[in-house]
């Protein structure tokens, strides 16, 4: 008789346990969402504290997964880097990554009066055997007046048949989320383990 309601119990728990990531989705840095950034809500969808100094957090629209999406909005937190810093990590990273992807092209733009900087780049995989391209516009701003750095970012992405499409609308839409997210009103982080 046991046996027979071991498969039962077992589907039990798992629809009570509900999905992997639900845990994860903590708020670390006092911004629960949801986000709204040009016209979308994201709400917080995934987090991580990898380091003592360094917080993740990731907003999705409605129906969207971290594993497949097409619209993420993120936020950082690290108190061991700076803006220019971290920029120019990200920068060498994508220098690295174009000796294998041929999509990889970025451009840094530099607010003097601010000391923020926005890095706008695009790249690709296609380790699945689809192509996934992805572009993103990282705004790399002081965490707080005594330093660190607090990153706000838009990403997009687009899977196998809608890339050329979504190369062809990037050439209008690029400029104005760059704007966008130059003039987001950002939050303030308060990291919180």
């Amino acid at each position: 008789m046991t046996d027979r309601f071991a498969p039962l119990l077992c589907l039990l728990l798992l629809v009570l346990a509900g999905p992997a990531h639900a845990d994860s989705a903590k708020d670390l840095l006092g911004v629960p969402g949801p986000v709204s950034f040009q016209n979308t809500q994201f709400d917080l969808a995934w987090t991580s504290h990898p380091t003592a100094d360094y917080f993740k957090q990731e907003y999705l629209p409605a129906g969207q997964t971290p594993e497949h999406f097409n619209d993420m909005f993120i936020i950082e937190a690290s108190a061991a880097a700076t803006p220019v810093a971290a920029a120019g990590a990200k920068v060498n990273e994508l220098k690295k990554r174009a000796a294998s992807d041929a999509f990889v092209n970025y451009a840094v733009i530099g607010n003097k009066a601010t000391g923020e900087i926005i890095l706008d780049f695009i790249l690709s995989d296609n380790s699945t055997g689809t192509l996934t391209v992805e572009w993103n516009a990282y705004r790399y701003a002081l965490l707080t007046k005594d330093g660190g750095v607090a990153l706000y970012a838009i990403s997009h992405r687009a899977y196998g048949d809608d890339v050329d499409k979504f190369l062809s609308d990037l050439k209008q839409s690029r400029p104005r989320t760059i704007e966008a997210l130059a003039n987001f009103a950002t939050p303030a982080l308060k990291p919180n383990p």
